[in-house]
């Protein structure tokens, strides 16, 4: 799968009282089949399960500009223990690196 999109977020729009740990905004992006304004991708700021039903607060909008035409859900990142290499306090830069998903 892959899928380009170009998109712009109003910074004016955002809700800072939404931002975690000073530094992350959670957003949702929707893809429509339908443009409007020459755009089909909305961005609007993620809300949980009790808000859903809360109009949404967009923040941005863009567009597709490159599919393959296949969209696949991404699978859950399963739960393991934690090696004893990486339990502890002391790992390195490198190893922190090494364990990332991408």
């Amino acid at each position: 799968m892959a899928t380009l999109i170009n998109a712009s977020i109003d910074l004016k729009k955002i809700d800072k009282t939404k931002i975690k740990d000073g530094q992350y905004l959670y957003v949702s992006i929707s893809v429509n089949d339908e443009t409007k304004f020459n755009n089909n991708v909305g961005i609007f700021i993620a809300q949980p399960k009790e808000e859903r039903d809360a109009e949404r607060q967009y923040i941005g909008n863009g567009r597709v500009v490159w599919t393959d035409n296949v969209i696949t859900l991404a699978a859950p990142i399963e739960e393991s223990e934690p090696s004893k290499s990486t339990s502890s306090s002391k790992v390195s830069k490198k190893q922190k690196e090494e364990q990332l998903p991408f």
